[in-house]
């Protein structure tokens, strides 16, 4: 029952994360660039930040909880030893480069925006929400076990 509870916890913040991504890529992203507006892309950020950088942190614990329950432990990661450890190792990966990104956007990026600097926030978002989708189809191997 633990791990089910982890595990709903782990889904519930990739769908914010996840689908906040998209919908920021797919629904924000080309009007900004078409009206060369950055305010569109800042308000949202201001918007999700608040959801949707603790659901990283949520999905950096609970991935962790959960690979301990596949006994993928630290002494195991990035040995890519097995077809669960390729995942979580993997995953690890993903995460880590999404947390970098993440303050990357934060302390370096966003501050820099301007109408004739859109792309650098452009190729961040894109970048963001494949490493996101990635990890979700990465999760779903687990189920039929790994990689």
């Amino acid at each position: 029952m633990r791990h089910h509870i982890i595990l709903l916890l782990h889904l519930l913040a990739a769908t914010i994360w996840v689908g906040g991504h998209l919908f920021l890529s797919i629904r924000f992203l080309p009007e900004a660039l078409k009206k060369k507006n950055p305010s569109i892309l800042i308000n949202f950020k201001d918007k999700f930040e608040p959801v949707g950088m603790p659901s990283l942190l949520i999905l950096l614990a609970t991935g962790i909880l959960m690979a301990y329950d596949y006994d993928v432990t630290v002494t195991k990661w990035f040995s890519f030893s097995d077809s669960i450890e390729r995942v979580v190792s993997i995953k690890l990966i993903l995460i880590l480069v999404s947390v970098a990104m993440a303050v990357n956007a934060q302390l370096f990026v966003f501050p820099k925006v301007t109408s004739e600097r859109l792309r650098p926030v452009a190729i961040q978002i894109v970048t963001i929400t494949i490493i996101g989708v990635a990890m979700l189809v990465l999760g779903s191997l687990v189920r039929v076990g790994g990689l």
